[in-house]
């Protein structure tokens, strides 16, 4: 999966659904809501913004806390350096947030995959 190819994995409302799922438990972990409408066709642009703005409000409030839901996302300085090439046209807080996505979105397509497998 790469940067770019986001939007052809959120196609299915269940897989939309479990990633924003995902990415409230993550954030919600640390106090940080995020929300979600259910509107799938909409889901990527609705949770991007979400998280650029909870995202600007922690690095120029609580930066440790910014780190420590990042860590928790498990999102690599390496991740952010290769978003940053394939979008230029996204700022670095643009960049995290979408790095969220992919992240989350990974992360149910791995625990879909190994629950099928059984």
């Amino acid at each position: 999966m790469s940067n770019n190819n986001v939007s052809g994995f959120f196609t299915r409302a269940e897989i939309v659904q479990e990633t924003a799922e995902q990415i409230m438990k993550d954030f919600g972990m640390f106090g940080v809501e995020i929300t979600f409408s259910g509107d799938t066709s909409q889901a990527y642009n609705e949770l991007h913004h979400q998280l650029i703005d909870q995202i600007s409000l922690l690095l120029g409030r609580k930066s440790d806390l910014l780190f420590s839901v990042l860590y928790q996302v498990d999102i690599t300085d390496r991740e952010i350096a290769k978003a940053t090439r394939e979008l230029p046209h996204y700022n670095q807080v643009e960049i995290i947030a979408h790095q969220v996505i992919v992240r989350d979105l990974k992360k149910v397509l791995l625990r879909r995959y190994f629950k099928n497998r059984r």
